[in-house]
C-alpha cells in the first residue's frame, strides 16, 4: 500500500480557510504488479520512454539547426533492457494500448514512438506520488486511442482561421499600431475551446484567467465576447470607458473581460484580468481572485465537506522567457499548496515563442525547458508542438482532468513561434536570422491545419474561404460602426453594485460602535476551549491583560483596538483576511489572533467563535516569505469582492519594496487605468528605533510621491491612494472600519507603529470608539492652556508626536502647540487651517519628522501647507541621507535627541 502523506499546517481539524485534505491511500492492483514482475525487462523499457522520451519528441515547429533532442537516446533502446527483436510483450500492466494484447517488440516500439516521441512529450520522472504517475501515464497513453471527431476538427479550424483573419485585418487597417498578435500561436484557441467544454461538463461556475499580451486581443474578440469595435475604437485613439468615468485608460493589450459565456447549455462566468506590461505580474492576482470566488461560493478550502472540490478554476498563461526569468513565478508556485493560498491547482500554459524579446531561448534560461521551474512543486509538464492543435486539445482535457482529480497545478508547454518581432513594428532578424529564415519560409498554423483537413476531406476549400470571409465581413462591420459604438460600463456591477467612485471632497463616516459590543468582541478574542493548552506567557500577558483593559475601558491598546475593529466588521457580516509573514501572532508578538495548543499544535482562532451578528469570518493567512506574489494575491482578492476586508502586513515597513511591481502597476494605478477599485490595506511598521538602515522606515515618501494628490488645491476622497500615520489605537480602529463602511473603495497605506504597540501613553478610551466618533484627519493639541500664548506650531505625524510631547512636558514649554497630521493623503487642508486659526499669535510653523530631510513627509507637506495654508513652514529633522538610518547606536541616540530639541529651537 502506498500512503500519500500531506504536510500538516499545525491543525488536523482545520481553521477557517483551511481544511486538511483526506489522507489518500493508493495501492496498485496485484495483477498489475505480477504482470510487471513477469515482464520486468519490457516494463523497464516502457518506463524509460515515460521518463526520457520527451527529449526525443518532435515538439519544435521551427527547428533551424541540428536538433538538440536525443533522437537516439540510449535509454530508449530495447536491447539495453535485455530485449530482442524476437520477443513479444503482453501489454496488460505494461502499456495502455487500446486493447490488451500481445505485441511484438517492433509493434510496441511503434506505439511508444507514436505516443511519447510524436508532437507531444510528457515529463513524469520527477513526480514522487505513485498514484499521480500511474494516472498520468495511463491517461496520457489513452489520448492517442481515438482521433478527434470531425465536428471538433472543424470547430478548431474555424477558431484558428478567425484568429489569423483578425491579425491580418489589424495589420491592414492599423499598420502602425502594436497589437502583439497571435501569429504562430493560434493553437491557443484550441486550448481555450477544450477548456470551456471541460468546465461545462463539470458544472464549473467561474474561470479566472491571467494572460499576458501575446494573442490576447485575438482571444478576447474571438472567444471571450469582446466586441472588436471596442478594440478598434482604442486603436483610433479614443477612450474605452464612458465619459463619466474618472479614468486615464490603458492600452488595448491590457484589456479585460468579465462576462457570462454559454457552453453546451451551461453558463460560466469568465474573468480575463487586466495585465500590466510587467510580465507575469498578473499571475498571483489571478490566483487571489480565484480564491475570492471560492470564498463567495463557500467551496474549495471554505467547504467543510469537500475541501478539494471547487467550482472556480484558475488559468495562467505565460511567456517562455518570462516564466523562466521572473522570480514571481517561483513565488506563485511556492504558494500553490500552502494553506490559505491554495486555489485547488492552476492550469498553466506556456506560450513558448522560443525567443524572449530578441533573446534566443537558450540564452534566456539555464535549463533545458522554459517550464523547468514547474518541477519544483512536482507539477506535471506536457510539451506540445504548436502545429498540432488537435494534440493540444487532447492534452488540455488531460490537464483539466488531472487538476480536478488531484487539485494540483499542471503545465502545458506549447512550443510555437512568433512570426513577427516582440511587436509587429520590430524586426527580429537583427538578432535571430536563422530562426526567422525558417519562420518566414513556412506556412501559418491555421493554413497548414486547414490544408490538412481539406486533404482529409473534413472541410472543403470553399468552407475554409467562407470562414475567413465571414469573419472579415464581421470585422469590417465592427470597424464601420466604431463611431456609433458607445463604451460599455463594466464596473460597479454584481457584487460591486451600490458602490461608486470616490468624490472630490473628503467625507466623514461614523465608524463608532457601542462599547457593549466591543467589549464582547474583545473578551471573545481571548477565550479558548477548556482543554486547550495555551502558552503560559500568553495567558498572563495577553489574555489576562486584555480582559483587564477591556474592563477598565480607558487604556485600550493598539492590538485590542484592532481586534475590536475586525470583530465589529465580522459582526456586521464582512469577512476579514490578514495576510503576511507571521501575521497570526504579529511580527512584534502583539496580535495573537490565533492560539496554538502547546501539546497538540492545534490552531484555534477565537474571533471565529464570535456569537451573534451576521457571521463574518477571520482568515489568518500566514504567508511564505514573499512580498510580490503575496501582495499580488491579496490585491486579486480585494478587487473581486468589496465585502471582504483584505489586509497585507509587511513584517517590517521597508519589506514592501519587494512588491514594488504590484504596487506600481496594480494598487496605485488600477482604478485610473482599468476602473478596478479595491480596498486593500497595507500595514507597514515604521519608526526610527536604532534598527539601522533596514527595518526603520516604510519609505512613506515613495507612497506619497505615487499619489495624485494636488499641491495647490484641496484633495478629495478620489485620490488614488490613501496614506495615514495614526498616533492612537482609536484612529487605527476607525481607519479599518472606514474601509468597509464607506460607499467606495480605496487602497490604504497605514504607516504602522512598532514602539507604540506597548507605549503606555498610546492608549484610547471607550469614548473615542463610541457611536458618533470617526477617523480624525488632524488631531489638535489638548495640552495647550492658553492658545493666545502660542508662538510656534509644530506639525508632525504618527509616533513622532510622543517624543515631541515628552520633550515639551519635560522642559515645561507653554508657548508651543503640537498638531498631529494623521492623514497625509488626502492632505487635510481644511482641518489644518482650523487648528492654525486657534493660534492667532503664532509666528513660526515647523514640520518635525524623525526621517531624513529627503525622506518622510516633508517634501510632500511643504508645498501643500504653504500653497493652501498661506504660511511658510520650516523643517526640523534629520539631514539629507543616502540610507534610511545610521548603523551606530551612539550616533542614532545623538541624532534622535537633536531632532527633538531643534523642533523647539
Amino acid at each position: 500500500m502506498y500512503r500519500v502523506l500531506r504536510r500538516q499546517y499545525h491543525s488536523t481539524k482545520g481553521v477557517f480557510g483551511f481544511k486538511p485534505k483526506p489522507r489518500e491511500e493508493f495501492q496498485l492492483d496485484k495483477r498489475l504488479l505480477e504482470a510487471r514482475a513477469q515482464q520486468s525487462n519490457a516494463y523497464r523499457w516502457v518506463e524509460a520512454y515515460r521518463n526520457h522520451a520527451h527529449r526525443s519528441a518532435a515538439i519544435n515547429p521551427v527547428s533551424f539547426k541540428k536538433s538538440s533532442n536525443d533522437t537516439n537516446a540510449a535509454e530508449l533502446q530495447y536491447s539495453r533492457y535485455g530485449l530482442t527483436a524476437n520477443d513479444t510483450v503482453n501489454s496488460y500492466g505494461i502499456f495502455n494500448s487500446k486493447e490488451h494484447t500481445t505485441l511484438s517488440i517492433e509493434q510496441l516500439q511503434e506505439l511508444l514512438e507514436q505516443v511519447y516521441c510524436g508532437t507531444t512529450g510528457i515529463e513524469l520522472a520527477f513526480i514522487e506520488n505513485e498514484h499521480e504517475r500511474e494516472w498520468l501515464s495511463e491517461n496520457y497513453e489513452k489520448l492517442f486511442h481515438t482521433p478527434l471527431e470531425t465536428h471538433d476538427q472543424k470547430k478548431i479550424a474555424e477558431l484558428l482561421l478567425k484568429s489569423q483573419a483578425f491579425d491580418n485585418f489589424l495589420a491592414t487597417k492599423f499598420p502602425t499600431v502594436k497589437r502583439y498578435g497571435g501569429e504562430g500561436a493560434e493553437s491557443i484557441m484550441a486550448f481555450y475551446r477544450q477548456l470551456f467544454i471541460c468546465a461545462s461538463e463539470r458544472d464549473l461556475r467561474n474561470i479566472v484567467v491571467g494572460m499576458p499580451h501575446r494573442g490576447k486581443l485575438n482571444v478576447l474578440t474571438t472567444m471571450f465576447q469582446t466586441r472588436p469595435a471596442k478594440i478598434f475604437r482604442k486603436f483610433k485613439g479614443l477612450p474605452e470607458f464612458p465619459a463619466d468615468a474618472k479614468a486615464m485608460c490603458d492600452i488595448a493589450s491590457h484589456f479585460h473581460t468579465s462576462t457570462d459565456i454559454t457552453v453546451r447549455g451551461k453558463t460560466i462566468h469568465l474573468n480575463m484580468l487586466h495585465n500590466p506590461s510587467h510580465l507575469e505580474a498578473v499571475n498571483p492576482v489571478s490566483m487571489g481572485k480565484t480564491r475570492s470566488k471560492q470564498l463567495t461560493l463557500k467551496d474549495g478550502p471554505y467547504d467543510n465537506e469537500q475541501p478539494q472540490v471547487s467550482k472556480a478554476l484558475n488559468i495562467q498563461l505565460h511567456g517562455d522567457a518570462a516564466f523562466a526569468g521572473q522570480g514571481i513565478n517561483q513565488e506563485c508556485l511556492m504558494m500553490a499548496d500552502v494553506p490559505h493560498f491554495d486555489v485547488g491547482g492552476s492550469i498553466h500554459m506556456i506560450v513558448n515563442n522560443q525567443v524572449g524579446f530578441t533573446t534566443p531561448g537558450e540564452r534566456g534560461r539555464g535549463s533545458r525547458y522554459s517550464s523547468d521551474l514547474a518541477k519544483s512543486i512536482m507539477a506535471p509538464v506536457i510539451h506540445v508542438n504548436g502545429d498540432d492543435p488537435e494534440a493540444l486539445s487532447k492534452v488540455t482535457r488531460l490537464a483539466f482532468d488531472y487538476q480536478q482529480k488531484f487539485g494540483k497545478d499542471i503545465f502545458i508547454d506549447l512550443n510555437c513561434f512568433r512570426r513577427w518581432g516582440h511587436n509587429e513594428l520590430d524586426d527580429p532578424t537583427f538578432t535571430n536570422p536563422l530562426l526567422y529564415e525558417v519562420i518566414h519560409g513556412r506556412g501559418s498554423v491555421p493554413d497548414l491545419y486547414a490544408k490538412k483537413l481539406v486533404e482529409a476531406g473534413v472541410m472543403t476549400q470553399d468552407e475554409v474561404s467562407g470562414v475567413v470571409q465571414k469573419h472579415m465581413d464581421f470585422l469590417n462591420s465592427e470597424l464601420q460602426n466604431v463611431n456609433h459604438y458607445q463604451p460599455e460600463k463594466s464596473y460597479f456591477e454584481q457584487q460591486w453594485s451600490g458602490l461608486q467612485q470616490a468624490g472630490n471632497e473628503v467625507t466623514i463616516w461614523d465608524t463608532g460602535v457601542d462599547y457593549g459590543l466591543l467589549g464582547h468582541i474583545a473578551r471573545t478574542s481571548v477565550q479558548y476551549p477548556s482543554d486547550f493548552a495555551l502558552h503560559p506567557h500568553l495567558k498572563k500577558h495577553h489574555v489576562e491583560s486584555r480582559l483587564k483593559k477591556v474592563a477598565d475601558a480607558t487604556r485600550i491598546d493598539w492590538a485590542t483596538a484592532e481586534t475590536m475593529a475586525l470583530g465589529s466588521l465580522m459582526y456586521q457580516g464582512f469577512n476579514v483576511r490578514i495576510s503576511g509573514e507571521d501575521v497570526g501572532r504579529g511580527t512584534f508578538s502583539q496580535r495573537h489572533a490565533m492560539f496554538v495548543d502547546q501539546k497538540t499544535n492545534e490552531i484555534f482562532v477565537p474571533l471565529n467563535e464570535l456569537k451573534g451578528g451576521a457571521g463574518g469570518k477571520l482568515e489568518l493567512a500566514n504567508s511564505i516569505l514573499s512580498e510580490e506574489a503575496v501582495l499580488g494575491f491579496e490585491y486579486g482578492m480585494a478587487i473581486d469582492n468589496p465585502n471582504n476586508l483584505i489586509i497585507w502586513e509587511a513584517q517590517f515597513g521597508d519589506f514592501f519594496n519587494g512588491a514594488q511591481i504590484i504596487i506600481d502597476t496594480f494598487l496605485v494605478s488600477g482604478e485610473t487605468k482599468w476602473m478596478v477599485c479595491n480596498g486593500l490595506v497595507m500595514l507597514l511598521p515604521h519608526g526610527f528605533d536604532g534598527a539601522a538602515s533596514e527595518h526603520s522606515s516604510c519609505r512613506m515618501e515613495r507612497f506619497l510621491q505615487m499619489t495624485d494628490s494636488k499641491e495647490a488645491s484641496p484633495d478629495g476622497d478620489d485620490v488614488n491612494f490613501q496614506i495615514i500615520n495614526p498616533s492612537t489605537p482609536a484612529q487605527y480602529f476607525h481607519a479599518l472600519r472606514r474601509q468597509m463602511i464607506r460607499n467606495f473603495r480605496k487602497p490604504l497605506v497605514v504607516v504602522a507603529p512598532k514602539t507604540l504597540l506597548r507605549l503606555s501613553e498610546c492608549v484610547s478610551t471607550h469614548g473615542e470608539l463610541a457611536p458618533g466618533t470617526f477617523f480624525q484627519p488632524v488631531i489638535g493639541d489638548s495640552f495647550v492652556q492658553d492658545a493666545k500664548k502660542v508662538k510656534r506650531v509644530i506639525l508632525c505625524s504618527g509616533k513622532h508626536y510622543y517624543n515631541l510631547n515628552n520633550e515639551r512636558t519635560t522642559r515645561n514649554i507653554g508657548d508651543v502647540a503640537i498638531v498631529r497630521v494623521e492623514s497625509l493623503c488626502p492632505f487635510p487642508v481644511h482641518e489644518i487651517r482650523e487648528q492654525l486659526d486657534k493660534y492667532s499669535n503664532a509666528k513660526e510653523f515647523v514640520w518635525s519628522q524623525e526621517e531624513h530631510r529627503n525622506m518622510g513627509a516633508w517634501s510632500f507637506v511643504q508645498p501643500r501647507f504653504e500653497n493652501m495654508c498661506g504660511r511658510r513652514i520650516k523643517y526640523r529633522g534629520r539631514y539629507e541621507g543616502a540610507t534610511v538610518a545610521v548603523g551606530v547606536s551612539s550616533w542614532h541616540a545623538k541624532e534622535a535627541e537633536q531632532v527633538i530639541k531643534t523642533a523647539f529651537e
